[in-house]
């Protein structure tokens, strides 16, 4: 990576400073030079810093089960070089009508009886769950150790990081045999590059537009999360229990407890803030089918899940625009994905060829778009 003037020059420009960039670059940082752009002040300042902190192979498409798992591995090997675990074993427990529990439970999902439910989790009020299914694979997460992690790597592999620097333009300058480079205005630098990565999660669709590439249709959608004071704490082994049709989820937070409405309300880009009627609502409803007795909101949070018309990422290079890759639309799996991802996708960048099936489903070509 070189500084020419007012110019830095590198070979692969990641803009966007949450998991999925931060993720590829550490994958490609020490392979090839690699610069990490962020909008915002601080890195994982949106979505990133807003996770529920939980890895379940059991959740989402097969497509995202395949890339959880190699996830978990990824991080499980990388645990050795930090002082202390990144993951943590929390069961998923997953709980609702016969219908609602069969249509969600798969892969790593096995059936349990109610009998065993009560005994996981005997906050619930049975009248109300007639099924449950575990997920014992799922995992804990230390999501702020996992991203300073990938911060620290990049730098110690020569990457660099810039934050507070929005890009503001875009231009390409073409090349004989397919030299040309990407000039990017972000923040007071200008940045040349071989490959700009699309990692701007929200606003993936608006960075598209400012290199003249097409949009993908990808929608943020809000989800809202609160910590709040209990009368009766859960046990640190407590499973994550989320209702089958998607109208809450909790977990143990140290003497507290994280609960969640699992909403899903379009939203345009932005720094999202929670809306206290749902606050309260979720307060009313988990009161009404729990025994946990919620007794205040200690804090509560909104971030952004963005996703394609068919719910998949998108990752790849564009068919139209050179030297332009997306990395975007993880929606709610964005953690439990983003090591297998950058994976794929640093290896497409090194003009390798990964498993056939998944980036083809991944593919920003693809029919679901």
């Amino acid at each position: 990576m070189k500084n020419m003037g007012d110019t830095v020059d590198c070979d692969i420009l990641v803009v966007g400073g949450g998991i999925a960039g931060l993720s590829l670059a550490s994958a490609l940082a020490g392979r090839t030079g690699v610069l990490v752009v962020e909008a915002e002040p601080t890195l994982g300042f949106h979505t990133s810093s807003r996770s529920a902190r939980q890895l379940i192979p059991s959740y989402g498409p097969a497509v995202i089960q395949e890339l959880t798992v190699r996830t978990l591995a990824l991080i499980r090997a990388l645990e050795v070089h930090l002082p202390k675990p990144v993951l943590t074993a929390r069961s998923f427990l997953l709980v609702g009508s016969e219908e609602t529990v069969r249509d969600r439970a798969s892969g790593h999902m096995h059936p349990i009886t109610p009998a065993q439910m009560m005994a996981l989790a005997p906050e619930l009020k049975p009248e109300h769950f007639p099924a449950a299914g575990l997920d014992t694979t799922s995992v804990g997460c230390d999501t702020d150790a996992l991203m300073e992690y990938h911060r620290r790597r990049i730098l110690d592999r020569g990457g660099r990081i810039l934050t507070g620097s929005p890009v503001r333009g875009a231009r390409y300058q073409a090349g004989g045999d397919n030299s040309g480079r990407w000039v990017t205005e972000a923040g007071e630098q200008h940045i040349t590059s071989r490959v700009v990565v699309n990692a701007a999660g929200a606003w993936a669709d608006e960075l598209a537009a400012l290199y003249s590439v097409r949009k993908r249709g990808l929608q943020p959608y809000r989800r809202t999360a609160a910590i709040v004071d209990v009368e009766h704490p859960l046990p640190a082994d407590a499973p994550m229990v989320a209702d089958a049709d998607e109208t809450f989820y909790y977990r143990a937070d140290g003497n507290r407890v994280l609960v969640s409405p699992s909403e899903s309300v379009p939203s345009e880009p932005m720094d999202a803030r929670p809306h206290a009627e749902d606050v309260a609502a979720l307060v009313d409803l988990v009161n009404s089918v729990t025994t946990l007795g919620i007794t205040g909101v200690v804090r509560s949070w909104t971030g952004l899940r963005t996703q394609a018309a068919d719910g998949l990422p998108v990752v790849g290079y564009d068919d139209v625009v050179p030297g332009f890759f997306w990395l975007a639309g993880q929606g709610g799996y964005g953690f439990q994905t983003s090591s297998g991802m950058a994976e794929i996708a640093a290896a497409m960048l090194q003009g390798e060829q990964p498993k056939k099936a998944v980036i083809e489903a991944l593919s920003p070509t693809r029919a679901g778009l």
